[in-house]
């Protein structure tokens, strides 16, 4: 096969016209050649850091969508399906992603449950990551969230550091805005990335200490703007990653939009596309092609270096998408769950009291972070309740893996006139997270969720809607585009209901994850996560 076109040059930074013989799956030759080929041919793209199970789709389907916008390679951390299912999850991971062509790196997750503070439905320990680390489907140590371990020298997280090291295996970061001795003494541990920075300042000094600095653009945690203008100088030592991307995003564009938005801010196209594709696969030691001879044929083609519309994705000398279209096929696979709990009763989600006032977790639109506030107590018959008119709603988190009683907080921002939205997506621990205007929605919305053994509702006085995650309760097993539908319709539905955030229930299932502060909410209370401990929902 002879591909011919504008060949894009990333190391040498040069574009010429030229041609690609492959043979076998493989680059045999490069050269320069006259034609009228007006295209161009790059290295695919690659995301540095995702959790694939947040577009909902197990990566099969994944695969099918990703390859149209030019991604033939991830960066994946497995780690909300580990703490569903453990190893056993993370395997279902690498086996899917083995039948088709796109190129799935999954780590060993790091830190299942993400912390101490909340029931899981698994773990996964030292001694199971030195038996994944000694698997070649394992890339690297994924995100070390658990930053206060690697600080305050914890034994079973500095273990796990080693079995990487041991391994010759990078290991990633995640530390918001840690600085100072802190994050000098986080990066001589080992651990090479973060995808966590939200501010230039935060980028800059990790980055001039010797981390790699991923700039993360995803359906909920947007940094780009905040990151971009590092680019110009630090193109060498940063990347690209969606993080989280739900699929109504995913099929709308992938990587290919941030390089569109980073040229038309004005950076140098061959430092984006360093970002974009050399990066990763250098820093992960990945088995993904960098169109040089002899390299695996992972390229594409695109008609411009502005807009990236990609014509074809090839991966492994394999035309797996052309004109919009992709040619990745469905798999058969089986279903696999966690989930254990009985439904719930209008009364279970009562919080008696009679205080005025209370500790409010303040949702930051497109933030992870969030604040904690004091607001006014609304109390109805010895039960703190919602208050639409101030948007203090009450939130609540349900153990899925066990019969327990239901965690309840108040949130502010979520904007909900009526009715409750509900998710089995709650990182990292995956239990029932809602929030609504009345204990009675709630209940209606949490059951909903334990009738389908997973999935994210919508529900009010005249309607329900969910869709169904049967796949550990965070996966479909259809298509994108089914599944990409139906989320846009329930997304729709909840901004209807009075929510005024981009992405509600991408906000929603990042509520109860403590390892990113200020104030969350566990299945096992209300956690501060800036002095790392529970603390007490009313203000006494």
């Amino acid at each position: 096969m002879i591909v011919k076109g504008n060949i894009v040059d990333i190391q040498n930074k040069r574009i010429y016209k030229g041609e690609i013989e492959v043979i076998n799956g493989k680059i045999s030759s490069i050269k320069e050649a006259t034609h009228n080929q007006e295209n161009f041919i790059l290295p695919g793209f690659i995301d540095a850091h995702i959790h694939i199970e947040s577009s909902m789709l197990v990566p099969s389907e994944f695969a099918k969508i990703a390859v149209k916008h030019g991604t033939v390679a991830t960066v994946s951390d497995p780690h909300e399906i580990a703490n569903v299912l453990g190893v056993k999850g993370v395997e279902f991971m690498i086996e899917n992603g083995k039948k088709v062509p796109l190129k799935f790196n999954f780590g060993a997750p790091s830190c299942v449950p993400a912390t101490s503070f909340e029931s899981a439905g698994a773990i996964i320990d030292a001694d199971d990551i030195k038996l994944m680390m000694e698997n070649p489907d394992i890339k690297y140590l994924a995100e070390m969230m658990n930053y206060p371990g690697v600080l305050f020298d914890d034994e079973e997280v500095l273990k796990k550091i080693q079995h990487s090291k041991n391994n010759n295996k990078p290991i990633d970061g995640h530390a918001p805005g840690l600085r100072g001795d802190d994050v000098t003494k986080y990066i001589s541990a080992g651990i090479s990335t973060d995808h966590e920075c939200f501010s230039y300042d935060e980028a800059l000094e990790k980055l001039q200490k010797g981390m790699k600095v991923i700039i993360r653009e995803g359906s909920a945690a947007k940094n780009f703007e905040a990151l971009i203008d590092l680019l110009p100088e630090h193109f060498e030592n940063m990347m690209f990653c969606s993080d989280d991307k739900h699929p109504d995003d995913l099929l709308l564009g992938h990587i290919n939009q941030l390089c569109e938005r980073a040229v038309a801010k004005g950076v140098d196209v061959f430092k984006v596309l360093q970002a974009a594709c050399v990066n990763p696969v250098n820093h992960y030691n990945l088995d993904v092609g960098l169109l040089q001879q002899d390299d695996d044929a992972d390229f594409i083609v695109v008609d411009n270096l502005k807009k990236f519309n990609v014509l074809e994705t090839y991966i492994n000398g394999e035309l797996v998408a052309k004109d919009g279209e992709s040619f990745v096929k469905s798999v058969p696979f089986e279903v696999l769950n966690n989930f254990d709990t009985d439904k719930k009763k209008i009364s279970d989600f009562r919080f008696d009291s009679s205080v005025e006032k209370i500790r409010v977790i303040e949702a930051l639109d497109g933030e992870l972070v969030t604040n904690q506030i004091e607001e006014n107590s609304l109390i109805v018959d010895g039960n703190l309740v919602s208050n639409t008119e101030t948007d203090v709603l009450k939130m609540t988190v349900v153990n899925r893996y066990k019969n327990d009683v239901p965690a309840i907080a108040f949130i502010k921002n979520f904007g909900l006139k009526e009715g409750a939205i509900a998710s089995s997506v709650g990182h990292d621990s995956h239990n029932i997270i809602a929030v609504g205007v009345s204990d009675e929605a709630i209940c209606k919305a949490v059951n909903l969720i334990i009738e389908n053994r997973g999935g994210v509702c919508a529900v009010n006085n005249t309607e329900e809607k969910i869709v169904s995650l049967p796949v550990a309760g965070i996966m479909s097993d259809l298509s994108a585009e089914e599944i990409g539908k139906s989320y846009a319709e329930l997304d729709k539905m909840a901004k209807q209901m009075g929510s005024k955030l981009r992405a509600p229930y991408m906000s929603l299932s990042f509520m109860a994850l403590l390892v990113i502060p200020s104030l969350k909410l566990s299945d096992k209370g209300l956690f501060d996560g800036t002095s790392f401990k529970f603390t007490s929902l009313e203000i006494k």
